[in-house]
């Protein structure tokens, strides 16, 4: 039986990645996994919506892309500056095609909030919605016409007493790219024009 324990115990440090395991004057909270409970799959916890904000995107122009994160009630992800280095935090990475050039990725800051784990120490974490941005260039050799950007948004899900498995959740960027020099819209003002800056 203490063998089947140890074996466990391991188990679960492996697969949190040290991630949410001690919390500075906090009892332990190990991820569990949907099937051992009647939590939801780790990947249904965030809902993302993509946005650029140029139509078309012309070669030659800066742009951005937008990821606004819906979290399920109930839920959060550390920030991408969380409390603690050993947490997972929230990040999102571009696969570029060629000629695209990543110049910053901006990412808000997180609430503290304090959970029935972690009572005296609160935790950064995002909630209930939450935009991250990737600033990026095309330059003159980028292929024009239909263009994707694949991207992967890596987080951590947990409710007040438990952390889901962390996900790499793949999200892409669709739009078209035009010949330098053409006049494009700005679209969705509602979601670029509340940025924060990086931190």
């Amino acid at each position: 039986m203490r063998s089947l324990q140890a074996a466990f115990i391991s188990w679960v440090l492996i697969s949190a990645g040290s991630a949410s395991m001690v919390l500075r004057g906090a009892a332990a909270v190990p991820p569990i996994s949907p099937q051992e409970s009647n939590l939801p799959n780790a990947s249904t916890i965030v809902k993302p919506h993509i946005f650029v904000s140029l139509d078309p995107v012309p070669r030659g122009k800066e742009f951005k892309i937008a990821v606004v994160a819906d979290i399920a009630s109930g839920f959060h992800m550390n920030s991408h500056k969380p409390t603690d280095d050993y947490l997972i935090a929230t990040t999102l990475k571009a696969q570029l095609p060629a000629g695209f050039e990543l110049i910053d990725a901006i990412y808000p800051r997180g609430k503290l909030e304090k959970f029935s784990f972690s009572p005296n120490h609160p935790l950064d974490v995002y909630s209930e919605s939450v935009t991250l941005v990737l600033r990026l260039s095309v330059k003159s050799i980028a292929a024009l016409g239909p263009t994707e950007i694949p991207m992967v948004l890596r987080y951590q899900a947990c409710n007040d007493s438990a952390c889901l498995p962390p996900v790499k959740l793949p999200v892409s960027a669709k739009f078209n790219l035009a010949e330098e020099g053409t006049t494009p819209k700005e679209v969705h003002p509602e979601i670029f024009s509340r940025l924060v800056p990086a931190r």
